[in-house]
């Protein structure tokens, strides 16, 4: 089984994005600007939220972090969406999921100008996505397509399956390989016989969001398979390690190639979003 190694691809797409940066400062006397707002005390979401400014810093970008306290209503958030919608240096906006139970997710999220939306997830955004017109694209699902074509996988008329169909990764995911001119199937919760389709595919990008949940049995030999899932899972030592939606070790006999958690998508996410906030800010600098 050949490991598709997302920290490579991610180093080597930063050093491209790097280059980019620099010539964005050279030509409009700043860096682009990534906005992040982080609501409450989620431990996974400060680790994220941590490593995309550090990522920031890589490759040149200036990064804007509002922490807010987990008990922050919607007009507070508004307000704060608001000023950074309104700041000329800030060319990106995230709003880190998930968000205290009290907050809408949708209704803010369309707060943001769909010309900072860095993570494409306002209804704006996602309809210029589905209709080929995208201004950005949504970072996993475009982190998984950079890792298969680093790696020179063609995907035309590919059979392949998208387990999951969140609006973050599944929905997009599947519209990205039929825009790439694969054969797409999605699965969910409600799909009967999973494995009949998983088993006859070429391509399958686990983005089910349960832990370890498709192993031995599941995929043909030589599939690639892409798992999308980070998990925090107890082991009996007591520390928490980290794993996917697929247990890689049952499969690494059969399968052609596969992406490792960690390691795999998780840092071409947020390659993605720095590329994308790049984007935003070079189209900016065009009006």
């Amino acid at each position: 089984m050949q490991i598709f190694d997302g920290k490579l691809v991610a180093e080597t797409r930063r050093q491209a994005i790097k280059s980019r940066v620099d010539e964005f400062k050279r030509k409009n006397g700043r860096a682009p600007g990534l906005a992040v707002i982080l609501v409450g005390e989620d431990p996974a979401s400060q680790v994220y939220v941590g490593n995309k400014i550090k990522a920031c810093e890589q490759v040149g970008l200036t990064s804007f972090e509002h922490r807010l306290p987990a008990d922050t209503n919607m007009a507070q958030l508004k307000a704060v969406i608001q000023t950074l919608n309104d700041n000329v240096t800030v060319d990106g906006i995230l709003l880190q999921l998930p968000l205290p139970k009290q907050l809408k997710a949708d209704e803010a999220i369309n707060w943001i100008s769909p010309s900072k939306d860095a993570d494409c997830l306002t209804t704006e955004n996602l309809g210029r996505l589905w209709s080929g017109r995208p201004l950005t694209i949504p970072c996993t699902p475009w982190g998984v397509m950079v890792i298969l074509e680093h790696y020179g996988i063609d995907v035309v008329g590919m059979n392949s399956v998208v387990v999951g169909r969140s609006n973050i990764v599944g929905k997009p995911m599947a519209h990205l390989l039929v825009q790439a001119n694969a054969t797409v199937t999605v699965c969910h919760s409600k799909t009967r016989d999973l494995s009949a389709h998983t088993k006859t595919a070429d391509l399958v990008v686990v983005a089910a969001g349960q832990p370890e949940f498709l192993g031995r049995g599941d995929f043909k030999k030589d599939a690639i398979v892409i798992d999308v899932g980070m998990h925090r899972k107890a082991t009996s030592g007591g520390k928490a390690k980290l794993c996917g939606d697929v247990r890689l070790k049952e499969i690494e006999d059969t399968v052609k190639a596969a992406t490792p958690v960690p390691g795999g998508v998780g840092p071409m996410t947020i390659t993605m979003l720095l590329e994308n906030t790049l984007r935003l800010a070079e189209a900016r600098s065009l009006r």
